[in-house]
């Protein structure tokens, strides 16, 4: 029979060691598990660096981004600015140039009306004086409307004599008939122009040509006045002597034609001188 006291001492050895393999396989488990957790731990570290780094980046290239836009806004504002002012700008100059060519379209109809109005007067005028100046010779009296007025040219045989500037009796009747129809249309002046040929004359009273035309000149619109009651306001007396001819002064039959008065019917010249003158348009200033 084994002794008591040495089994007892086997027991706890055995016993202890039971206990110490035991405590020491919980360590290892800890240590793996604590191992593993550790492991585990470095992997989500990595991966949320790696999501970190990821957030970065992507928040560099917005905040990059939103540089750009904001110079492109910039720049996107200035050029707005320029096409405001440019547009301002050019909306000012068509209003200018629409208002002008509204102004130069009405001084265009204005004077088309006019135009046309005294085409009528001219009709009316050359119908009449035909019609009044029927009875005497046409040879003697030619009616023609040239550069829009109406001309009536009376030859130097029926107003004067030879080298004179005294109205002959029949002169006076043509002259009183011009005159009647004249006195119908206020609004129109009268330009009464002497002519000459070019053959040369000096005498008491007259020293050349300029001399006779524009006597015979005054002397027609001193009788418009004086005995046809045309207002003087309206008459203008001009020698234009020989420098106008018609027909050459080679032949006697060119220098007669080109001895002559002409009476000459247009409109009052302040109303002429108006018609030239184009519109302004309003600027505003």
């Amino acid at each position: 029979m084994k002794n008591p006291i040495i089994i007892s001492i086997t027991l706890l050895v055995l016993l202890g060691s039971c206990v110490s393999q035991k405590k020491y396989t919980s360590a290892q488990d800890r240590a793996s598990l604590c191992e593993t957790n550790l492991r585990t731990s470095e992997n989500q570290r990595t991966v949320i660096e790696g999501d970190l780094a990821n957030e970065k980046n992507r928040t560099k290239s917005l905040e990059q981004q939103i540089d750009y836009f904001k110079s492109t806004n910039t720049d996107l504002l200035a050029r707005l600015s320029d096409l405001s002012i440019v547009s301002k700008s050019g909306a000012e100059s068509i209003k200018k140039s629409l208002e002008a060519l509204n102004e130069q379209n009405k001084y265009i109809k204005d004077l088309t009306t006019s135009m046309q109005r005294k085409d009528s007067i001219n009709l009316v005028l050359v119908m009449n004086l035909k019609r009044s100046l029927d009875v005497f010779e046409d040879e003697d009296i030619n009616i023609e409307v040239k550069k829009g007025v109406v001309y009536v040219s009376i030859s130097d045989r029926m107003l004067f004599k030879s080298g004179s500037f005294k109205i002959s009796n029949r002169a006076e009747e043509v002259i009183g008939k011009i005159s009647k129809i004249v006195n119908d249309h206020k609004e129109l002046d009268i330009l009464v122009e002497g002519h000459t040929d070019n053959v040369p004359i000096l005498t008491e009273c007259m020293t050349d040509n300029w001399d006779l035309s524009a006597k015979r000149a005054t002397s027609i619109v001193r009788l418009m006045q004086t005995k046809f009651g045309v207002q003087p306001e309206r008459l203008t007396a001009g020698g234009r002597s020989e420098y106008i001819p018609k027909e050459s002064n080679e032949t006697s039959k060119g220098r007669a034609i080109n001895r002559r008065t002409e009476i000459i019917i247009l409109p009052e010249l302040d109303q002429f001188f108006q018609l030239l003158e184009p519109p302004t348009a309003d600027t505003g200033n």
